[in-house]
């Protein structure tokens, strides 16, 4: 790896001696925390080897990291697509690189040669460590190069990264999933459930507190499965013993949980531990049994009550978020009321609601019974109604008393606003300065307004 980045820089350098400049790159990232994770690594590496980072579509290298959970993601991306190429057009030595989810899909791929042939360098989610390889070539060919790997059991984290925040961090613990639910693509293009070494996890936070990271978040696409196929003996609740170990690091975070996978020493560990946040990121997806039967979510309706229910007794100041879809194939008005029950007897702290997104290969996009717009959009409105009203008075909760936030950025609307966290992952912003960034700090929370606080600063923690 390292003799593809000293070719890299030494082919940077050269083209950036013949423009007189450096040369620029943008990445840009569509969906979850794990590509996030990942576009750090593609950033860090092309730092590395001399690129200078900018925003604009025009840079000499653009890299979108790409989603497929739902197909407005696929849309975006075709859009933004057709937008570079007259950058493309105009500047023949500009490189166009597309990775993450979407590429793992072959029709996919087969339409961006056809329809978008001025992409330079496709790969996919398995073979992205491989990158400044596939970059070389990319240079050394002047031409298309196309990698896409069907599976691995590599598993490489020692790429260069680029982190967004100096101060906090994703963690990837392990990547793929065996959950198989119907209507979702990522064991396809992720594929199966691959868990790291606990100590090269461990080796790897460590590292990152010496570099002034004071919050984790452990990063999997069903993190509650952890350690399943490795020979240690380890799963999910231990490994977060051994993180909570951790000389420095002062808040714990994972995403995420499915709720078949939720073991009892997990929420033990959770309401014991003074690193873990008071977060829990639920997805439940329908509360119609009948529907999460037809998902493939193994557990129902009561389990998942059941469940809420003890995370809430073990945990009393716990912050409960989910996922909902709705317009699943076959879901009628009573299974949405189903639905909107689970949510007021829940009441989340936030609920993420989906219109249901068909995805080609999935036993989902095949089933009868596909729900029309109009009715997903009035089913939609009605739970997005019930979500909001219980999420507001339930994070209300909080007003008038005293916590500790970690100090994240500038607020983009207010300058001398600082937007912070609580461990329940609830937004507060403060009065303050830049140097409180990466800092956590001790708040009153003077003002409700809705889904966050204004809160007083009383004093420092860091």
């Amino acid at each position: 790896m390292d003799n593809y980045i000293e070719t890299l820089t030494q082919i940077i350098k050269e083209r950036s001696g013949r423009l007189g400049r450096p040369l620029t790159c943008q990445v840009t990232t569509f969906g979850c925390q794990m590509n996030a994770r990942d576009s750090e690594k593609l950033l860090g590496v092309l730092l590395k080897v001399g690129f200078i980072e900018v925003t604009d579509d025009d840079a000499d290298l653009v890299i979108y990291n790409t989603c497929t959970v739902r197909d407005n993601a696929n849309q975006r991306v075709y859009g933004r697509l057709g937008a570079l190429k007259p950058y493309k057009k105009k500047n023949p030595d500009m490189k166009i690189a597309l990775c993450g989810c979407m590429m793992q899909e072959k029709t996919v791929v087969e339409k961006i040669n056809r329809s978008y042939p001025f992409v330079d360098l496709i790969f996919g989610t398995f073979n992205i460590f491989d990158f400044p390889r596939l970059l070389c070539e990319t240079y050394e060919r002047d031409g298309k190069v196309r990698e896409i790997w069907d599976k691995t059991d590599i598993i490489k984290e020692d790429l260069p990264i680029k982190r967004k925040y100096s101060f906090k961090s994703g963690v990837n613990i392990m990547f793929g999933c065996n959950n198989f639910c119907s209507y979702c693509i990522v064991p396809y293009v992720r594929g199966r459930e691959r868990s790291r070494n606990s100590e090269d996890i461990i080796n790897e936070i460590k590292g990152l507190v010496d570099d002034g990271v004071v919050e984790v978040m452990l990063l999997g696409q069903n993190v509650n499965s952890y350690g399943k196929n490795l020979d240690e003996d380890i799963n999910f609740a231990k490994l977060l013993r051994k993180v909570e170990e951790v000389d420095g690091l002062k808040r714990i975070r994972f995403m995420t949980s499915h709720p078949k996978d939720l073991s009892n020493e997990l929420i033990d560990v959770c309401a014991s531990s003074e690193k873990i946040c008071r977060h829990i990121h639920l997805p439940l997806q329908s509360g119609s049994s009948r529907i999460l039967k037809a998902m493939n979510r193994v557990y129902d309706k009561d389990k998942y009550l059941a469940l809420a229910e003890k995370i809430k007794e073990k945990i009393s100041d716990i912050s409960l978020t989910t996922d909902i879809i709705v317009g699943f194939p076959g879901e009628t008005y009573e299974d949405v009321l189903e639905t909107i029950d689970v949510i007021k007897k829940v009441s989340f702290d936030n609920a993420f609601t989906f219109i249901y997104s068909k995805r080609t290969g999935t036993p989902a996009a095949s089933m009868p019974d596909q729900v029309d717009p109009e009715t997903v959009k009035k089913h939609f409105d009605m739970v997005l109604s019930t979500v909001q009203e219980t999420a507001r008075m339930r994070t209300g909760r909080f007003m008038g008393g005293e916590y500790d936030v970690l100090c994240e950025e500038i607020n983009a609307t207010d300058p001398s606003f600082i937007d912070s966290r609580m461990s329940t992952n609830t937004v507060v912003h403060l009065k303050g300065t830049p140097d409180l960034i990466g800092k956590i700090v001790r708040v009153r929370l003077t003002g409700f307004h809705g889904f966050y606080y204004t809160g007083k600063l009383i004093d420092r923690v860091l």
